[in-house]
């Protein structure tokens, strides 16, 4: 550990040594070429391609030929020529520290610590000091959350997965019913995995298919490839625990636990097994792709779901498009049972962690900093979230407003409106203010606003959430307020050395989990005890322990850096 450290100081200080060389180069006078240097070249009106890979999917990428992307680089002089993941993510990072072949900015989430270690990435503490006001603003006094470790406090990253002073109005994860499902049912109380239960199955009885003779389906989930995350992390949503990744934390003494190994957690997976033997569950939940799952969901005859809104999101817009808005979804705080709340809104405060990086062979740093400054800029952040002025929003009486001909186009159009416009394409390109913050205007940054997020709901969901006696899908769930601080924050985004012992236990333990789980799930139900206590042993002899206290010194570590306790 103390040996990579040292290595990792050495290289990081070289290439931090040949940024430096570039930016002062050309200061001596005319023995250096201007087209060498960055600095010029910022201020160059000539558009530049950066190069970018990002391990997640940007379903709506449009080249940057859409309005806000036209207007990005007209502003910055900057053009992306990006790669999005296919496949396993955390292998392409793995090829591009072991090659050092990287693009000019990179998204590499968890897998960030991969290319420190070799030294592919720079420093952006001097970078943001000098050319990145914006960002330096927006971050203030957190900035310190952006830093690496508390062995190496570089900025390594430019947070884009955690907003700025963040009021969240929507539910991310939870679960979802049909309008139509829990209207035939009188709209009753969905709290637990009975009561979600209950009217799926109550409504599969009366109307086993569609309109089309098509089988309905009560729930399916999407386990394809990394998206198994979705599918695992319900067993500590439904436990009154936050998402940490695949840790549980004990907010006290900032112990970790590998979260399957929760007592609690065994029961939300014997009730999948449940679902499964009462043929409520898809029967190709875990085998089926992407694309089957979404495709099913678009049918609309997709009763039930317990997945993440934007996973869904693409094929409950086509619903929407094609008028079926009682065949879209509501939110639910559903848990085992009422003894737990729900954590969707449990805040982790800004925590750094994942972000975008910019590579020590970047052709021009300086212009990559300055391209995510602007995003960070009020009026970058203004474009990226709500469009073209006259085009995609009006102001009126001093306010941002969607009228509602251009909200019914956004409706019917789709995704095809987001392809065309940019928007939804952007927000984590850099570092960004959450819902419900205003800018100088006294408008607010983004679109999730109450007011503007009411205008969105369809006759369908104003009549569910009237039923239900409340204004947004929020305000089913727990408050901010009824939870204990995080100090740590969301831990999942802890960027771990690659020689790390949990990052190489990790990886065992994902290939064990990944496997046990959909056999639990779809085994017999007097099976499933078996089933899962050889998950369990297996864990402990594959070093699950090792791990869990390697893990805990990182979250330890952490706190540390953020409170210097």
């Amino acid at each position: 550990m103390l040996k990579m450290q040292s290595k990792r100081g050495f290289i990081t200080a070289l290439a931090s040594t040949l940024l430096f060389s570039q930016l002062i180069g050309c200061s001596g006078g005319a023995k250096s070429s201007e087209k060498n240097d960055p600095i010029n070249n910022a201020s160059d009106s000539s558009p530049i391609t950066l190069t970018y890979f990002s391990e997640d999917p940007s379903a709506n990428w449009n080249n940057m030929q859409d309005r806000i992307g036209k207007v990005i680089t007209e502003k910055t002089g900057v053009i992306l020529d990006a790669e999005f993941a296919v496949g396993d993510p955390t292998q392409k990072v793995s090829i591009m520290a072991a090659t050092g072949e990287v693009p000019d900015l990179i998204a590499a989430k968890a897998d960030l610590g991969k290319l420190v270690d070799v030294g592919l990435v720079l420093d952006l503490t001097n970078l943001i000091e000098e050319h990145a006001p914006n960002i330096k603003k927006m971050l203030g006094d957190k900035i310190v959350r952006a830093q690496y470790s508390l062995e190496d406090p570089s900025i390594y990253a430019i947070p884009t997965w955690s907003s700025v002073d963040e009021r969240k109005l929507k539910p991310d994860y939870g679960f979802q019913l049909q309008h139509r499902v829990v209207k035939e049912a009188g709209y009753p109380e969905i709290r637990t995995v009975e009561d979600f239960e209950k009217v799926i199955k109550d409504y599969l009885d009366k109307h086993p298919t569609d309109e089309n003779g098509n089988k309905n389906i009560g729930l399916t989930l999407n386990a394809d490839d990394w998206h198994m995350y979705q599918v695992t992390n319900m067993g500590f949503f439904t436990t009154g625990a936050p998402d940490d990744g695949e840790y549980y934390v004990d907010q006290e003494t900032f112990d970790v636990t590998y979260h399957f190994r929760r007592p609690e957690e065994r029961e939300y997976f014997r009730w999948l097994n449940h679902m499964n033997d009462i043929g409520l569950l898809d029967k190709e939940s875990f085998v089926q792709k992407r694309d089957q799952f979404l495709s099913k969901v678009a049918s609309g005859r997709v009763l039930g779901l317990i997945d993440p809104a934007w996973d869904y999101g693409e094929a409950q817009q086509a619903l929407k498009s094609e008028g079926k808005y009682d065949q879209t979804y509501g939110h639910y705080p559903v848990t085992m049972s009422k003894e737990y709340k729900d954590t969707s809104f449990w805040p982790a405060g800004f925590d750094g962690g994942y972000g975008i990086a910019i590579s020590s062979s970047c052709k021009d740093p300086v212009k990559a900093i300055k391209f995510l400054d602007y995003l960070a800029s009020e009026e970058g952040q203004i474009l990226i979230n709500w469009g073209i002025e006259g085009i995609d929003y009006i102001v009126q009486d001093g306010k941002r407003i969607v009228p509602p001909e251009v909200q019914e186009k956004m409706d019917k159009e789709g995704n095809s409106y987001l392809k065309e416009s940019g928007l939804g394409t952007y927000w984590n390109l850099s570092v960004h203010y959450g819902d419900g913050i205003k800018d100088s205007t006294g408008n607010y940054f983004t679109k999730n606003n109450e007011e503007l997020l009411a205008a969105t709901y369809s006759e369908p969901e104003k009549e569910a959430l009237a039923a239900y006696n409340v204004q947004h899908w929020r305000d089913l769930f727990p408050k901010e307020e009824e939870f204990p601080e995080r100090k740590a924050g969301a831990v999942y985004n802890i960027s771990l050395p690659s020689d790390n012992i949990a990052n190489i236990l990790g990886a065992k333990m994902k290939d064990i989990t990944w496997k046990r789980i959909p056999e639990a799930v779809m085994a017999k139900p007097e099976e499933f005890d078996k089933i899962w206590d050889d998950y369990m042993a297996e864990l402990e002899k594959a070093g699950v322990e090792e791990m869990e206290e390697a893990y805990g010194q990182f979250v330890k570590n952490r706190v540390k850096l953020w409170y210097g306790e």
